[in-house]
């Protein structure tokens, strides 16, 4: 006859880790800005400053109007190469995109990996009541991914 366990059947604790999932956790919010007046030489100079690729464009007000990105200073380079001048010196919003996607700060970033994918962006505005609070970038969603790599979250 075996021994019989006067312990009783033992409950398993589950333990489960909140995890910071959300835009916010991870987005940038010290941001390298622009205006809409700015040279388009300018922005190339700050981005290799910063060693950025783009960023928003925003009014005297703050309130977001666009956004530059290398792809978009190509546009100016290659207006002049092709008329065979120098890059002139005009302003961002002669080649910012002004159709800007954006996104909440209170989505999760599987949410937010999701509208990468569709939208083809590197970089989505974070906006909360229409004021630019950060950006998140699809570098940043890799990273909080794998952060979470092997956690239980919520």
């Amino acid at each position: 006859m075996g021994i019989k366990s006067f312990q009783g059947v033992r409950k398993t604790v589950k333990k489960e880790f909140e995890a910071p999932i959300l835009v916010e956790d991870y987005m940038t919010k010290k941001l390298i800005t622009f205006t809409p007046d700015q040279s388009i030489l300018e922005v190339m100079e700050l981005f290799t400053k910063h060693n950025i690729s783009g960023g928003p464009v925003l009014d005297n007000n703050g309130f977001l109007v666009g956004i530059i990105s290398e792809a978009d200073c190509m546009k100016q380079i290659s207006e002049s190469r092709y008329f065979n001048q120098p890059i002139l010196n005009k302003s961002v919003e002669n080649f910012m995109t002004r159709d800007v996607e954006f996104i909440s700060p209170d989505i999760s970033i599987f949410d937010a990996a999701g509208i990468f994918v569709r939208h083809n962006r590197r970089r989505l505005p974070v906006l909360k009541n229409d004021i630019l609070v950060g950006q998140i970038s699809r570098k940043d969603v890799v990273i909080a991914a794998l952060k979470l790599n092997g956690q239980n979250y919520k």
